[in-house]
């Protein structure tokens, strides 16, 4: 994109809001589905699934991401054929996987067979999985990609803010609707076949910004001539990126602060049945509260970033709130759902900090026409941890926190779990004092306002 062309596309207000509503519109159907079977847990367990099946089942997730590479041949497609081409691509493979998912927990899928030793239902619910997950980490790549594009010297950190707002939306929905539908319908798969047509919506939705896009890039080609356009990506340039230490420690804080809330959903609704003593038909509203505090604060804090600055110092602000957080909940105090709550709206607060500067801050330290690699290779990173914590906690949970009962049913004893997710905040910690660091001796204006100041 020439610097023409950006200033063409970005000084249309009207344009770059419409734009950001329709790409994040598809982006809350995504997660809608991402997040659609965390609250189904205690169902999927009365069907005789364990933890362990199920931590698997949700660290499929990144399987094709994280071992195949998928992500980071997305980022280079994203680089080398532009968003339309790759946005449509992601989209496709959202709905298929989504389909997937819903046929192997529905009625109709037989329950008696096996595959390579485990339940045929479990491997092809994660393949489904997977198939989604690969599809909604390159939308996501690629929607980040198409804001830096619109709002670059504007208000980016806030646009990047709604868009995650938006995000959350979808997984708030799931929390909190998934168990009520799937009770209503007396079927699992009813939840997520409602996610995979929301997502074919979404899927539309995204057709129409591809064609939005490519109205705007005519118009103003224009007025630029070939020799005025910037080299584009070349290979090469991922040794850029992965020599850059910057680059290496917002993957780091990303990985491990994300390590502590997104897995950690998967399993706050089985938490909040058995150490809050919150009804089954409820128990998803607690955790739906962190995605729902999201949707004003991350946009708010986005704003600040934008115009004040010091997105260094939110990232360091979140990491610590997600220590006393998980702290509170592995303690055995206070276990009632008022508390829970409480605690659940504090992690929310730190759940817009980090991401609404965290985002925002990879253009400072990465050049733009490597920006669908550089994020590629960051969710790329983040999906190991949201491949392996899932299976970690699973198994802990079934090795160290599963407590038989005198009348032969199941309790469970979070203290080591949330200690696990603990640690992972400490360790985000520690990265974001270092990248705070790193940003004051390279210069990398992290501290800095978004918003170019009018002359």
């Amino acid at each position: 994109m020439t610097e023409i062309l950006q200033k063409k596309l970005s000084d249309s207000a009207a344009a770059r809001w419409t734009a950001l509503i329709v790409v994040s519109f598809t982006m809350m159907c995504g997660y809608f589905i991402t997040d659609v079977m965390a609250p189904l847990e205690e169902l999927l367990l009365k069907s005789g699934w364990t933890s362990t099946e199920y931590g698997i089942f949700t660290g499929a997730y990144g399987w094709f991401n994280v071992v195949l590479l998928m992500l980071i041949f997305g980022g280079i497609i994203l680089d080398k054929m532009g968003v339309r081409f790759t946005g449509k691509m992601a989209c496709i493979l959202m709905v298929s996987g989504a389909l997937i998912k819903a046929y192997a927990v529905s009625d109709l899928f037989p329950l008696d067979g096996t595959l390579i030793g485990y339940r045929a239902q479990l491997i092809v619910a994660c393949l489904g999985f997977a198939t989604f997950g690969m599809g909604v980490e390159i939308a996501g790549i690629t929607v980040s990609k198409i804001i830096v594009k619109w709002f670059t010297g504007h208000e980016l950190a806030l646009a990047m803010g709604l868009q995650v707002a938006l995000a959350r939306v979808g997984t708030a929905c799931a929390m909190a609707f998934s168990f009520p539908l799937a009770r209503a319908f007396d079927s699992i798969a009813a939840p997520v076949l409602l996610g995979a047509l929301l997502l074919c919506i979404g899927t539309l939705s995204f057709f129409v910004y591809c064609v939005m896009d490519k109205k705007l890039d005519a118009s103003a080609e224009t007025i630029v001539s070939d020799t005025a356009k910037e080299e584009g990506f070349k290979l090469k340039d991922i040794k850029m990126i992965v020599v850059n230490k910057g680059f290496w420690l917002i993957a780091l804080l990303c990985v491990l602060f994300y390590s502590g809330v997104f897995p950690f959903l998967k399993f706050a609704t089985k938490m909040m049945i058995y150490k809050y003593h919150v009804d089954p038909e409820l128990a998803g509203t607690i955790p739906a509260l962190l995605p729902f505090g999201t949707i004003l604060l991350t946009p708010l804090f986005g704003s600040v970033y934008d115009r004040v600055g010091k997105g260094a110092t939110l990232m360091l602000i979140g990491s610590v709130m997600l220590i006393v957080v998980h702290l509170m909940f592995a303690l055995p105090l206070l276990n009632v759902w008022w508390f829970a709550t409480i605690i659940m709206i504090v992690l929310g607060i730190a759940f817009s900090l980090v991401p609404s500067a965290m985002w925002p801050s990879v253009p400072k330290i990465i050049p733009q026409k490597q920006l669908g690699t550089a994020y590629s290779l960051i969710f790329w990173v983040q999906n190991w941890g949201l491949s392996g914590v899932p299976m970690l906690i699973g198994w802990v949970i079934d090795k160290y926190a599963t407590i038989q009962m005198p009348d032969g049913t199941l309790s469970y004893n979070y203290s080591i779990p949330m200690s696990v997710f603990a640690a992972f905040g400490l360790l985000a910690v520690v990265v974001a004092f270092m990248l705070k660091a790193e940003d004051k001796k390279k210069g990398y204006g992290l501290e800095q306002a978004n918003m170019q100041k009018k002359a």
